[in-house]
């Protein structure tokens, strides 16, 4: 039996159909819908494909249009948009049973040298002094309905260690502002590409929640409805998904029932890897 992580690195090795046309599996996590870093991770997988293998993403920009399933595979249209000298640019459409569910543009880049400036990683608590947060849903998995306990303890890929720990029933209100600790479960083989999609599906957790800080909500309160809307990274630096990485969240404004949201990675060493941008709906619905 494989664990989540050999799993997860089987749903982002997707299979090819036809030229540019690739075919990906999905997973349930207990959502009712798929979630969106999967699309994601899939999808950056598949432009990958279509570049040389020495060249490597450094932005993306998706448009999360539908809500995925969890029943039926997803098929991933690449456009060879362009390929430069320094920069190719592709894009993506995700489809599921006839609709399109992503749209991505996904920027490669050949490695080169120039200035280098980055912002300071946040003091924090170091990993191996917190919970998991599998430790902490353990702990309160007696408030879970009996039908959702094995969702809600079921193993992930990825271990989320929370520096701010949030009562996720009860949450206080706070400034939004989170940092969290994450990495995978298990090594990785020293594939580039692979470490980008694992960050790439690892940046939709946790992320739109920060900007529900202030209001004392979570997305488990049955009148909010909340879904990421598009989604941006960009990969500053190499790294490894399968050593601990710091995720700081920060939610600058939120309006018209859409909260925006933004995160930086750091390694360990305090170099800055990545940068995250979301923005979200956080409609909270009348319950009269």
């Amino acid at each position: 039996m494989k664990d989540s992580v050999d799993e997860l690195v089987g749903l982002l090795q997707l299979d090819e159909v036809v030229q540019d046309r690739y075919l990906g599996q999905t997973v349930d996590l207990g959502w009712g819908r798929l979630f969106g870093g999967h699309v994601l991770g899939q999808s950056l997988s598949a432009a990958s494909r279509t570049v040389r293998r020495e060249w490597l993403a450094h932005s993306l920009h998706g448009y999360f249009l539908r809500p995925g399933a969890v029943d039926a595979p997803v098929l991933y249209e690449v456009d060879r948009i362009r390929d430069g000298k320094s920069f190719a640019t592709r894009r993506v459409v995700a489809r599921q049973k006839g609709e399109v569910v992503l749209n991505m543009a996904a920027s490669f880049h050949r490695e080169e040298t120039g200035f280098e400036h980055q912002m300071e990683m946040p003091e924090v608590p170091p990993p191996d002094e917190l919970e998991s947060e599998f430790e902490l849903r353990r702990a309160v998995v007696d408030k879970i309905p009996e039908r959702f306990r094995e969702t809600w303890m079921r193993e992930r890929p990825i271990e989320l260690r929370p520096v701010e720990q949030i009562d996720f029933f009860r949450p206080e209100i706070r400034e939004p502002h989170r940092h969290v600790w994450f990495r995978a479960r298990n090594g990785l083989p020293d594939d580039p590409v692979l470490h980008r999609c694992m960050l790439a599906y690892t940046s939709d957790f946790a992320l739109l929640a920060t900007a529900l800080l202030p209001y004392g909500v979570t997305y488990l309160h049955q009148d909010m409805q909340v879904a990421s809307l598009d989604h941006a990274m960009w990969f500053h630096r190499d790294f490894r998904v399968d050593d601990w990485l710091l995720y700081a969240m920060d939610s600058p404004s939120a309006s018209n029932a859409l909260g925006f949201t933004r995160g930086a990675v750091f390694d360990r060493q305090g170099r800055q890897v990545a940068s995250v941008a979301q923005e979200g709906l956080i409609r909270q619905r009348s319950t009269s």
